[in-house]
C-alpha cells in the first residue's frame, strides 16, 4: 500500500482549474459560443502530466516514463481504445439520417396528444442505437421545435423531453463512449453492466413518461407534424442493440453493424463506395480525441497512484462514507463531481476509473455495479448542467430555427435526470441487498 500523499493529487487540480477556469472565462465572460468546447482538453491534460512529472524528485524521469507506460499497458485500456475506434467506424458507415425517420414514423402512427411522449421515446431509442446523446439532441431537437410550433406544446417541455431521452441512451447504449469507458475501466462485460443499469434506468424512464403524459393532457392542441420517412436504415442499429443485449462479443456486434450498414447504404443509393470509406474514416477520426484523453489519463493516474495520491483520496472517502452502500454513494458522487468540473461525462468516467477500482476493493462493490454507478451518476449531472454539450447543442438548435430558449427554461423540464437520481438512490439504499460479488 502506498503512503498517503495529498500533494500527489495536484495534477488533477491543475487540470480542473485550467479546464474549468478557461471554460467559464470563454463561455460566460468572453461570451464565446460553446466556449467550454473551445478549450483543448488534450493540452490541459498534458499540462497536468507535466506537473506530475515535476513532482517527486526522488523518482527519475526515465522511471516516471516507465510508470506511465505500465498504466498504458493495462488490457482494459487497449480494449477501450479499440472499441472506441470500431464504434466510430460504425457511426460513420450508418450515418445519422435514420433518427429522423424513426421520429416521423412514430409521429405518423400516434395521435398528436402523445407527440411529446413520442419525442421522449424516440430519443431513448435513437440514443441507445447511436450511442451518442449529443448526436441525438442535434437530430431530434429540430423535430421537437416543429412539434411545439405546430401543436401548441411548450418548447422547453419538448426540448427537455428530447434531452431526457438522449441521456437514457447515453447511459445504456453498448456503443456509447460512457459505457465503453466504464465497462473497460472496471473490467466487466457490457451485457452485465446493461442489466445492472436497466433496472435503474427503466423505472426512471417510465415515471418520466407518466409526467410527460400528465402535462400533455393538460395542453390545448392546435395541430400535428408529418414528414416522409425511410425505416430501412435503422436495421444496423437494431442488430447492434440486439447483439449487445444477447451478449455477443462487442467487436463482433459492431462488425455486423458495419457490414449490414454498408450493404444497406450502398444498395439504397444513400452513398457511393468511395464516400462510404471516407465516412468510416471520419467516424474513426471523431474518436481520436477521446482515445488520446484515455491514454493521457491512464498515464497521469499511474503517476498519482505511485506517489500516494489515490491512497490520500481513499482515506478522505473512508472518513465520510461507511459500508457498502456508503461506498456506492461515494463512488457516484465522485464521478458526478468530476463531471460537473469537466462538463464531459466520458472524461469524468475515465478520470474516476482507477479510483473507483480501488474503492471497489475497499467497499466490496462488484465491477458491473461500479461501472453502472459511474455511468449513471455521470449522466445525471451531464444531462442537467447548463454548460454541458447537451444543453448547449439543444439551445443552439432551437436558436438556429428562430426560437429563443435558455438553459433555465429547460432545466425544470428535465424530468429524466431527476428521476434517474431518485431511482439510483433507491437502488443503492433499498434494493442493493443482493449479492455484490459478480
Amino acid at each position: 500500500m502506498k503512503k498517503s500523499n495529498p500533494v500527489a493529487l495536484l495534477p488533477i487540480g491543475v487540470f480542473l482549474v485550467m479546464y474549468l477556469g478557461l471554460g467559464i472565462l470563454f463561455e460566460y465572460v468572453l461570451m464565446i459560443p460553446m466556449g467550454f468546447y473551445n478549450i483543448p482538453i488534450v493540452v490541459a491534460f498534458l499540462a497536468a502530466i507535466l506537473v506530475a512529472c515535476l513532482q517527486n524528485r526522488e523518482v527519475g524521469f526515465d522511471d516516471k516514463l516507465e510508470i506511465m507506460a505500465q498504466g498504458l499497458a493495462d488490457k482494459n485500456i487497449i480494449t477501450m481504445l479499440l472499441i472506441f475506434l470500431v464504434a466510430g467506424s460504425f457511426v460513420g458507415v450508418v450515418g445519422r439520417s435514420s433518427a429522423e425517420s424513426v421520429a416521423y414514423f412514430m409521429l405518423s402512427l400516434i395521435p398528436a396528444r402523445f407527440a411529446v411522449a413520442v419525442l421522449f421515446v424516440v430519443a431513448c431509442f435513437v440514443s441507445t442505437a447511436m450511442g451518442t446523446s449529443v448526436g441525438t439532441i442535434t437530430l431530434i431537437t429540430p423535430i421537437g421545435v416543429a412539434v411545439a410550433q405546430a401543436s401548441g406544446f411548450s418548447l422547453p417541455l419538448c426540448i427537455g423531453s428530447v434531452m431526457g431521452g438522449a441521456m437514457f441512451g447515453d447511459n445504456l447504449s453498448f456503443i456509447s463512449d460512457t459505457t465503453i469507458a466504464a465497462c473497460n475501466g472496471q473490467g466487466c462485460a457490457m451485457k452485465d453492466k446493461f442489466r445492472e443499469n436497466f433496472g435503474i434506468a427503466l423505472p426512471a424512464a417510465l415515471v418520466t413518461l407518466v409526467l410527460i403524459l400528465v402535462l400533455s393532457f393538460r395542453t390545448d392542441l392546435s395541430g400535428s407534424v408529418s414528414q416522409d420517412y425511410n425505416l430501412i436504415q435503422i436495421v444496423p442499429y437494431i442488430l447492434v442493440l440486439i447483439g449487445g443485449i444477447v451478449g455477443i462479443n462487442v467487436f463482433v456486434v459492431l462488425l455486423v453493424g458495419i457490414a449490414s450498414g454498408a450493404v444497406i447504404m450502398l444498395a439504397t443509393g444513400q452513398t457511393a463506395p468511395t464516400d462510404l470509406l471516407a465516412n468510416m474514416g471520419s467516424g474513426v477520426s471523431g474518436m481520436f480525441e477521446t482515445c488520446m484523453v484515455a491514454v493521457l489519463v491512464a498515464a497521469m493516474c499511474s503517476l498519482i497512484r505511485e506517489y500516494g495520491g489515490f491512497e490520500a483520496l481513499l482515506s478522505a472517502i473512508r472518513s465520510v462514507f461507511k459500508g457498502n452502500k456508503g461506498g456506492q454513494l461515494g463512488m457516484g458522487l465522485l464521478v458526478l463531481a468530476m463531471d460537473v468540473a469537466t462538463a464531459n461525462n466520458t472524461v469524468a468516467i475515465v478520470m474516476a476509473n482507477p479510483i473507483a477500482r480501488e474503492m471497489s476493493d475497499e467497499y466490496g462493490i462488484s465491477p458491473r455495479k461500479a461501472a453502472s454507478l459511474l455511468d449513471t451518476f455521470s449522466c445525471i449531472s451531464q444531462g442537467v448542467i447548463p454548460y454541458g454539450a447537451q444543453m448547449l447543442v439543444a439551445i443552439s438548435a432551437a436558436n438556429e430555427l428562430g426560437f429563443e430558449v435558455s438553459a433555465f427554461d429547460i432545466i425544470p423540464n428535465l424530468f429524466y435526470p431527476a428521476m434517474l437520481l431518485v431511482s439510483s438512490l433507491i437502488f443503492i439504499f433499498l434494493l442493493s441487498a443482493r449479492k455484490q460479488k459478480a
